[in-house]
């Protein structure tokens, strides 16, 4: 059998050894060995080497390397004794100006190109099985005695160099009650690529279906499983790929190289605070992990917001960990806007307010550093107030660049949708989340107004209509302050 318990105990020596001679029937390691570090191995031409090892330590998540060997060194000492690389791998890819053009059991046909390439030893996901098995989480790939699934994600790494690509990922169902369990598991074992890097629906990754993995093989969840997402070591063969060096090799999926190395039981023994996991949306199901310590201070946040020294009644709108939410939302957004203005001092032009404007500023500088994409949305009369905003925002160094202004009008019914859609298309949001900062909420009776019960429509564009709209789209959150959506009593 393939994950019997006799494999499971194997020294990493004897297993290697049994690969070199060909002497396992088995289609990947997982399972082997059990406890030990495996490796996903690259192999490169030396003159390729300092790039691609600088494209490891951008995207150490991915690749977490273990070792750089010498042009042709077959042996890695720090990870194992005995070892040849040319050998100890179940399987091999060869690549040719970035084609896969076949599979190997053995490298040694490439004696004389072997002397001039470097090997690269990256950290595997295989390694904290144990781990994860420990903590009393199910492993469905171990149970159904097949290859973990993997897939391409839209996520784009950081180039350096010949070498870019898109982020691949492992998945692994997870009960919904051992999510905490797996997280605290992983995380701190970096060099197997430590916690998940998403919790929930593979759409939010680009992954368009679980049916069809890339690479591997397809893992059935259980009722109740929640899939969940560790960065993988096949990105480096994605960057070999686009590279399109004229020879290269890696191992198949799932066919690693077994270290010597224990993984230490350092779920254990980590000094620092393992994040806790929080749902933050049903619609698509999306978890994400955050420290406690960022948890208590976001819950003292809303508890400050909640105060009501004017005894104005507010208190009773606070949700518990709305804010929270919202924070761990905006963190996952990729593309955010920001909606402001509210029309109160009607002997000036333009009649605004002073709260909304710098408060979104605020809030785009805080998202522009955090590397998002940011626009502001605003009222037809407001947009040369704010344009100047904005130009001043950038001037004294508080903006990194213009944000892009927007105004939005409303109209036919699917307007909204054209506007926060490409082409109206649900699947193609432009925006990932969506703020509103001191806006007008239509009334009940269609009109605008502000505490004074003055109807204010003919100063308000219907921009509350996107945030409406907003709720039939997967994947798109919103955050709001609203004022006046009541109608005055007669």
């Amino acid at each position: 059998m393939i994950f019997s318990g006799g494999l499971r105990s194997l020294l990493p020596l004897a297993v290697r050894s049994l690969i070199r001679f060909n002497k396992f029937n088995i289609s990947n390691t997982s399972g082997i060995a059990e406890g030990y570090k495996q490796a996903n191995v690259v192999i490169l031409h030396k003159s390729l080497a300092d790039d691609f090892e600088k494209f490891c330590h951008a995207n150490d998540g991915p690749l977490p390397l273990l070792y750089r060997s010498k042009p042709g060194e077959w042996k890695c000492p720090s990870l194992s004794s005995n070892s040849d690389i040319r050998t100890d791998c179940l399987q091999y890819k060869i690549y040719e100006y970035g084609a896969s053009t076949g599979t190997l059991t053995s490298l040694k046909d490439y004696f004389d190109q072997l002397k001039d390439m470097v090997t690269f030893y990256i950290g595997c996901s295989f390694s904290f099985e144990k781990a994860v098995h420990k903590f009393g989480v199910p492993l469905r790939n171990i149970e159904q005695k097949c290859n973990i699934s993997m897939y391409k994600t839209a996520v784009p790494c950081c180039r350096v160099a010949s070498f870019s690509c898109n982020l691949v990922v492992t998945m692994r169902p997870i009960p919904e009650d051992k999510l905490e369990a797996v997280v605290e598991a992983t995380y701190p074992l970096k060099d197997s690529h430590g916690a998940p890097v998403h919790l929930g629906n593979p759409g939010l990754l680009g992954i368009q279906t679980l049916s069809n993995p890339d690479y591997g093989d397809l893992v059935q969840p259980h009722p109740g499983d929640v899939p969940v997402f560790w960065a993988c070591g096949v990105t480096g063969m994605e960057a070999v790929s686009k590279c399109k060096s004229p020879l290269a090799f890696t191992h198949s999926p799932g066919c690693m190289f077994i270290t010597d190395l224990k993984n230490e039981d350092a779920a254990v023994h980590y000094s620092k605070e393992i994040p806790k996991v929080h749902c933050i949306s049903q619609n698509p199901l999306h978890y994400s992990i955050v420290s406690a310590t960022a948890v208590q201070k976001i819950r003292d946040l809303e508890s400050l917001i909640g105060t009501d020294p004017g005894d104005r009644g507010v208190k009773h709108l606070c949700c518990q960990d709305e804010l929270l939410k919202a924070s761990l939302s905006l963190s996952h957004a990729q593309s955010v806007l920001i909606t402001t203005g509210f029309p109160t001092h009607f002997n000036h032009e333009p009649p605004e307010e002073n709260d909304g404007p710098p408060g979104a500023i605020a809030m785009a500088a805080m998202l522009q550093s955090l590397e998002k994409d940011v626009v502001i949305l605003t009222d037809q009369r407001a947009m040369n107030l704010n344009k100047k905003i904005i130009e001043d925002a950038v001037q004294q160094g508080i903006l990194k660049r213009p944000v892009p202004l927007l105004s939005y009008h409303g109209g036919a019914a699917e307007s909204a949708l054209m506007f926060l859609c490409e082409e109206g298309n649900l699947e193609r949001p432009r925006f990932n989340h969506l703020i509103a900062i001191e806006r007008a909420g239509m009334a009940v009776d269609g009109n605008y107004y502000n505490a004074r019960k003055v109807n204010i429509k003919h100063l308000v564009d219907p921009i509350d209509e996107l945030f409406l709209a907003a709720r039939t789209i997967p994947g798109v959150t919103t955050t709001g302050k609203c004022e006046a959506v009541v109608a005055p009593q007669s």
